[in-house]
């Protein structure tokens, strides 16, 4: 079986996005902080097609997150474009050579035809449900892993059915005192800590999700 996984960055008051969230402003206010590490990364800065950053320990475990990923999922509004039927020359936050270069499964209300971007990214537009657009990424991801790309709602919604094997936190040590909580509602969540990785400025936590 195709392993679920999934990566977030949250704050330490379990935020991971900012209040005020909006199209100029998708992250909330104070939300961009919460990556600032992995910007500086070079696996990550080499993804998106930039030079430099660091390789130390973020940069490494940036690389053994993504390194085996053959289909990510994610809803709408990390996608973009805002809600409602689609603008579709709305094609995404990252240019015409988005950095995933796998198939994206969107989650959606509105139906759309498939958008092929350039370095192998394709993105499928998915209207009948969570359990639907996992099926597709495990099709295509075969024995590779299907990671849960966000934002917090469809993290949510893939917790609270049991649909993730792994969860990975990377905790900043910044407060947001309001915006999206990760964990809202999902008083049933059992995790079990696998491992813990000290980075520069962020720790790296990894949790199994115990069904």
């Amino acid at each position: 079986m195709t392993v679920v996984t999934c990566q977030i960055s949250i704050s330490l008051d379990g935020y991971v996005a900012g209040p005020d969230q909006s199209l100029q402003d998708p992250l909330g206010r104070g939300g961009l902080r919460l990556h600032e590490w992995l910007f500086a990364a070079g696996r990550w800065r080499e993804q998106h097609g930039r030079a430099g950053g660091e390789s130390e320990v973020d940069s490494q475990v940036v690389d053994e997150l993504v390194r085996d990923v053959g289909a990510y999922v994610m809803g709408r509004r990390m996608f973009g474009g805002g809600d409602g039927p689609w603008d579709e020359t709305w094609r995404g936050w990252w240019g015409e050579e988005p950095p995933f270069r796998v198939p994206v499964f969107v989650l959606t209300h509105h139906p759309r035809p498939s958008l092929p971007m350039a370095g192998g990214t394709d993105f499928h537009f998915v209207t009948d449900g969570i359990h639907s657009a996992l099926e597709q990424a495990r099709k295509v991801a075969g024995e590779r892993e299907v990671a849960i790309a966000g934002g917090a709602s469809a993290v949510r919604q893939y917790l609270a059915a049991g649909l993730v094997d792994t969860l990975h936190l990377h905790v900043v040590p910044i407060v947001l005192g309001a915006g999206e909580r990760l964990f809202d509602g999902l008083t049933d969540l059992r995790l079990e800590q696998a491992r813990v990785v000290a980075g520069p400025t962020v720790t790296h936590v990894t949790y199994r999700v115990r069904s």
